[in-house]
């Protein structure tokens, strides 16, 4: 079975091209992809969750 990738925040903030404080606003809103956090705090995100976040917003756009 593939391992699940698992990506940090400013990895994701990065390809996304977004601020910290612009993804925690769009994420309060129930507008983000989901996040993980892990025992030691840390969080992270499924590259399939922020795949399938993309798709959902390339179909709201259209």
């Amino acid at each position: 079975m593939p391992r699940t990738q698992m990506l940090k925040l400013p990895e994701v903030l990065d390809e996304i091209g977004m601020s910290r404080a612009a993804f925690y606003r769009m994420r309060a809103r129930g507008k983000a992809p989901k996040l993980i956090k892990l025992p030691n705090g840390q969080l992270r995100i499924r590259r399939a969750d922020l795949d399938a976040w993309w798709a959902e917003c390339e179909q709201s756009a259209a």
